[in-house]
């Protein structure tokens, strides 16, 4: 009987190193960005559904409101999420879908203030003038969307070739919409809600996380 020899390590090494290679190759098909699309619309089918049918209770422009702001917030922090998970599976395809969600976090934030200033101060401009001066968390939010809408403008492929190194920079400008999107909520909520903390504590440790990173790089 011919007895087979046991593999020696660097056998095992060539067939495990492979492995964990093709892990970090693999990609997802072309499928993942119609179901990401679909899953980050449903929200907002729910939505008018709901406003439809009467579901949102006996404010729904106070409820529409709130949705869609929260629903804006969430955009924001999965697509700040998405480098962190990419570093964690050593692969880079999570990126492919950043700049869906922010365009969907703009979306929902646009949303959340047509619908305050067009349906809640039915655009009365003096009224919103004076929401602006004497509430800060409008303030704050106003400014979280003004943050945004240059990012929307500059997310095409075209725009980011033009900018060249300063489209990095710009789009480093999302955390400051996020902040300025949490302190709004947090100033709104007045500590009556544990959920605007929650969101800070996010932030909080994808800043936290960026900044380890930025110093290790530096270092080395």
């Amino acid at each position: 009987m011919t007895r087979v020899p046991p593999p020696s390590a660097s056998g095992v090494a060539a067939a495990t190193v492979p492995r964990k290679a093709a892990w970090r190759r693999w990609t997802p098909g072309r499928w993942v960005k119609p179901v990401v699309f679909a899953l980050a619309l449903a929200p907002f089918v729910a939505l008018v559904f709901e406003l439809l049918t009467g579901a949102l209770g006996p404010n729904p422009i106070e409820a529409l409101t709130h949705h869609t702001g929260t629903l804006a917030l969430r955009f924001l922090l999965f697509g700040l999420a998405l480098s962190p998970l990419r570093w964690l599976i050593g692969n880079v395809w999570p990126l492919r879908l950043r700049r869906m969600l922010g365009l969907f976090a703009f979306f929902y934030a646009a949303l959340h203030v047509v619908i305050y200033a067009a349906l809640d101060r039915e655009l009365d401009l003096a009224l919103l003038l004076d929401d602006l001066i004497e509430r800060p968390f409008v303030m704050a939010g106003f400014a979280s969307l003004l943050v945004l809408i240059p990012l929307a403008i500059t997310s095409t492929g075209g725009m980011a070739r033009r900018l060249g190194r300063r489209w990095q920079t710009l789009h480093r400008w999302v955390y400051i919409a996020a902040a300025a999107a949490i302190v709004h909520y947090v100033w709104l909520a007045r500590g009556d809600r544990i959920e605007p903390f929650v969101y800070l504590a996010v932030l909080a440790v994808l800043l936290g996380w960026r900044l380890v990173r930025q110093l290790g790089e530096s270092r080395r």
